[in-house]
């Protein structure tokens, strides 16, 4: 039975009211330093052992799905293996910060959070803002500029990728819904049609925050451009169609969630004094938001949980941790890349998952090991193409028939984006909870690139021995060495198929592949 902490809000409650001494933004070690003693003292209140730290193997496979989003190449699995350096781990969280993948696989996480596909969009391509994320993210752009260039975006969406957010959401209603829970942490939505049931947000107050959206006018139409070409542009005050309101829509004037009303005329932009009160240092909402959100990215859960819903009914596990960090990423001026410095480098990110005798029933909110997540469908198509390279262009459009020819030149469909289609789980669901059946399972099983051998032409031809393809095979896909009993099974198998090692060795890596340890990140 799992073990419930009932204890832990009084103890929490206690260590809260510790002062907060930051008076300026802390280094990233110092910060990892300050998480861990926050962790720990919650540990020692409940007597619960963490789990030692993780060995390197595990370490480089989990830095690289969480930074990267992919599993690194075996060469360099290896070679972090191997080094001796003291301070490898930090300059491995260095290097995958500044690289370009970086931003990509940040831009494959907040596209899913900003954009969504719907009936009335379905002629609009989402790269355009696909690609602005991902500069902003590898720029480091602040995250309070990067979300008001979001709000305040206008023009073509070819010129500004970020106009494309008010094409994923043609009403002021769900631009409402989308902007307070992914930049605010709030479920606001539940007060569109009356006062929230179990929180203090009013239905007037939704309607007040839904108001700023009202002026937003797009020109152009998407079924009409997706035939003819031209472009779609957003404006506020300018020309073309507002944006419908529902019928159930409340008529109030604009007004800060919580906060005051603003006043306004007739001829101001409404979406820039929104803007301008939503990533201000002092909204009580705006950096604690970001903070737990990336909190949960690396360790597979918020400090409250779920990570879009906090209100004083859903109270962090930490309270007063959550509040530090919220005061260092303001400090530091919403510096994005600083955090995930910072989290990385602490001795809670690096635990191992393998659990212990003490902490093997504790409660996942105690963070006492690493939580094992499952990969998203973008990290495992990434880390399928990382092993096996990427599939042929040709060959998918052929797939693809002439019903969905026009499908994919409008929206320029990919292979990957139909393999994240099929992976695609429920939205909101939880980054520990394995969501693929049997479908996903046979596609892994059964799937050309999966199938596919070509990679192991070079190795047979490179004159290394069996033993050390099989070593490669692993590094490659697990990013670890084969344990010797894995060896001593695969030789044989090697052994048993002499006339035919292609296919054994095949069938090594098939199994790597389909193997949970592959799927997950731990």
């Amino acid at each position: 039975m799992r073990r419930t902490i009932l204890a832990l809000p009084l103890a929490l409650l206690l260590l809260a009211k510790a002062p907060n001494v930051f008076g300026a933004p802390l280094d990233a070690p110092a910060l990892a330093r300050h998480i861990d003693e926050a962790i720990d003292a919650c540990l020692r209140v409940e007597k619960v052992a963490p789990s030692p730290r993780c060995e390197d193997a595990e370490f480089v496979r989990r830095v690289y799905l969480d930074i990267v989003g992919h599993i690194p190449p075996a060469e360099k699995a290896a070679a972090f293996l191997d080094s001796r350096e003291p301070n490898k781990r930090a300059q491995l969280i260095e290097d995958l910060l500044a690289s370009n993948e970086y931003g990509k696989h940040q831009a494959d996480i907040w596209q899913a959070l900003l954009l969504q596909r719907t009936s009335d969009n379905r002629f609009i391509s989402f790269d355009k803002m696909t690609q602005w994320l991902e500069k902003a993210f590898n720029d480091n752009k602040p995250w309070d500029q990067m979300v008001r260039d979001i709000l305040t975006a206008q023009g073509d969406m070819d010129d500004n990728g970020a106009v494309t957010y008010f094409l994923a959401h043609l009403t002021p209603d769900k631009l409402t819904d989308n902007a307070t829970r992914v930049f605010l942490g709030v479920q606001l939505q539940c007060a569109q049609c009356h006062n929230h049931p179990f929180t203090k947000w009013k239905q007037d107050e939704y309607w007040g925050m839904a108001a700023f959206f009202t002026k937003v006018r797009i020109n152009g139409n998407p079924r009409q451009i997706a035939r003819q070409g031209g472009t779609l542009v957003v404006s506020e005050n300018g020309k073309g169609r507002p944006l419908p309101l529902p019928i159930s829509a409340k008529r109030v004037p604009p007004k800060f969630l919580q906060g005051e009303q603003p006043q306004l005329a007739s001829s101001d932009a409404y979406r820039p004094v929104l803007a301008k009160w939503m990533t201000s240092p002092q909204n009580p909402y705006f950096s604690r938001a970001m903070v737990n959100r990336l909190w949960a990215q690396f360790f597979g859960r918020g400090l409250v949980n779920p990570i879009d819903d906090m209100h004083e009914g859903n109270p962090p596990s930490h309270p007063q941790l959550l509040a530090d960090l919220s005061a260092q990423f303001t400090a530091s001026g919403f510096d994005v890349k600083q955090f995930i410095r910072a989290l990385c480098n602490s001795e809670a990110y690096q635990r191992t998952s393998k659990p212990n005798t003490s902490n093997r029933d504790a409660a996942p909110e105690l963070f006492s090991r690493m939580a094992v997540k499952v990969l998203t469908p973008e990290q495992l198509y990434d880390s399928l193409v990382q092993v096996l390279g990427a599939p042929n262009p040709e060959n998918f459009r052929r797939r693809q028939g002439v019903a969905a020819a026009a499908a994919v030149r409008l929206r320029n469909i990919t292979p990957r984006m139909v393999f994240v289609a099929f992976f695609k789980g429920e939205d909101n669901a939880e980054p520990t909870e394995y969501q693929a059946g049997i479908p996903q399972v046979l596609r892994l099983m059964n799937s050309p690139q999966l199938n596919n051998t070509t990679m192991l032409a070079p190795l047979l031809k490179s004159g290394k021995t069996p033993e050390q393809i099989i070593e490669y095979l692993y590094l490659a896909t697990l990013s670890r060495r084969p344990t010797a009993p894995e060896m001593q099974r695969t030789l044989a198998l090697v052994h048993k198929h002499a006339d035919e090692p292609r296919q054994a060795y095949g069938d090594i890596l098939w199994v790597l592949l389909n193997s949970s340890e592959f799927t997950l990140n731990h």
